[in-house]
């Protein structure tokens, strides 16, 4: 896979995101996941605890494709409470390192008034790259 960060001359340097990514290979895209087990069912209803279960899930999801973290370039979240996000931003990256590691993609995080399922406050959609066999 050919992938490049793109990153305007003069520009401040973003934390924890890469303001755009350019990639060839594989397309692979994930539908939004959610905090919950491979159950359907809630272990939790903190906003972390559902976080690093939704990347687990999403990493679930890219396994099935044979790709890895460094193969995400983009994602998105959806969050339902935006000043909690804001106030647990330690923690959610702690979790974000725990499962994907120190690969940042092109991110977008949006604050939304609900999400289909009730008792989910995060949902989290990825698309990843895989390199083409050579």
């Amino acid at each position: 896979m050919s992938l490049t960060i793109l990153q305007p001359p003069g520009w401040a340097k973003p934390r924890g995101y890469a303001n755009g990514v350019a990639a060839t290979g594989r397309l692979v895209f994930v539908a939004g996941q959610i905090g919950w087990n491979a159950n359907a069912e809630f272990e939790s209803d903190d906003l972390v605890a559902q976080a690093a279960q939704a990347l687990r899930n999403v990493m679930a999801v890219l396994n099935e494709a044979g790709a890895l973290p460094a193969h995400i370039v983009r994602m998105t979240w959806y969050v339902t409470d935006r000043a909690e996000y804001l106030r647990r931003a330690a923690e959610l990256g702690g979790a974000y390192r725990e499962v994907i590691g120190r690969h940042f993609p092109a991110m977008s995080a949006v604050e939304v008034s609900a999400l289909i399922e009730d008792r989910a406050k995060v949902e989290i959609e990825v698309t990843a790259v895989i390199p083409e066999a050579p």
